[in-house]
């Protein structure tokens, strides 16, 4: 008789899974964070690479870090009401 192999693409966590919160954020933070940033953009003055750069660390930095937090906590409430 052959053995079943698990599947490589299932976890079962304990705790918060913080691939799927990775995962997420990476995504949300594209899908949200990217409008956000160029809605912002418009207001700023972006002639040069460094105001370029300085404005990406100033916006999407925070962007990112409270798109990474809410994800996180949204994990961490699901996994205790289970």
């Amino acid at each position: 008789m052959r053995e079943s192999v698990p599947s490589v693409e299932t976890t079962d966590p304990d705790g918060v899974d913080y691939g799927w919160v990775m995962q997420t954020t990476f995504v949300l933070t594209i899908v949200v964070g990217a409008p956000i940033v160029a809605v912002v953009s418009l207001l700023a003055d972006l002639s040069t690479w460094s105001a370029r750069a300085e404005f990406a660390i100033r916006v999407g930095a925070p962007v990112w870090f409270c798109t990474a937090l809410a994800v996180f906590l949204y994990a961490r409430r699901r996994t205790t009401d289970r």
